[in-house]
């Protein structure tokens, strides 16, 4: 018996001193900066290298807004392309991995090799054609034909899961912080979110059991992020 009372005893403890190290993240939505710098190398890692005819794929951020830069390599055609966009949502779980965008400007060609001039002709033509005449913008096109988002009521949807999904490391720490959204700030990614309690106490039982002896109770020394935002 003393050694069941022992092993409760052990088991209060550990509850208690999960809560106490996760409680501050339970309800409460928590902002998370992320650099330009990142984002991009994500876009490099996980879209770009991914999709040959995508040379490359990159953002500038500013305040609400950001400038998206493509640069596609096809049938002897290098061209680069910019299109200003509104981050609609940002939505980062284990199931779902979804970035939508709004298209505030037209597409522009800030840089372009053509192969000869006929090329180039039917380049202008077809841009031309599209926001002139169809009033519509091609980009949205070229990419989703590039497989890389999809186009629904003109808005732009990059679903990363195709590519993070099979990123184990990813997806088992997206099952622990959940994004709920994000907003733009100049040269920043500030996206908000919360801490899955239900997978801090999955983890806990993971643990061995010798690893719950806690006899001693949380050092006065440790702060607890309950403790670390009463006294920010």
């Amino acid at each position: 018996m003393p050694n069941m009372q022992t092993l409760l005893s052990n088991i209060s403890k550990r509850i208690r001193q999960v809560y106490q190290k996760a409680e501050g993240f339970i309800e409460d939505e928590r902002e998370f900066p992320l650099s330009q710098v990142f984002l991009n190398a994500t876009f490099q890692r996980f879209v770009t290298d991914n999709v040959s005819m995508l040379k490359d794929l990159h953002a500038d951020l500013h305040e609400d807004w950001l400038r998206l830069y493509a640069t596609l390599d096809f049938k002897g055609l290098n061209i680069t392309l910019s299109v200003d966009l509104k981050l609609i949502q940002m939505e980062m779980n284990k199931d779902t991995q979804l970035i939508v965008f709004e298209q505030i400007s037209d597409t522009q060609v800030i840089d372009a090799k053509f192969k000869n001039v006929f090329q180039k002709l039917a380049v202008n033509m077809a841009l031309f054609f599209y926001q002139k005449v169809l009033n519509k913008d091609p980009l949205g096109m070229i990419l989703e034909k590039l497989n890389v988002i999809t186009v629904k009521d003109d808005l732009l949807y990059l679903d990363l899961n195709r590519w993070l999904g099979k990123q184990r490391s990813i997806i088992d720490t997206l099952a622990k912080v959940h994004v709920n959204h994000a907003v733009l700030r100049e040269a920043k990614l500030v996206v908000m979110g919360n801490v899955n309690l239900t997978a801090l106490f999955r983890k806990m039982s993971e643990d061995p059991i010798e690893d719950w002896s806690l006899d001693e109770e949380l050092s006065e020394t440790e702060i607890s992020p309950i403790k670390q935002k009463v006294n920010s």
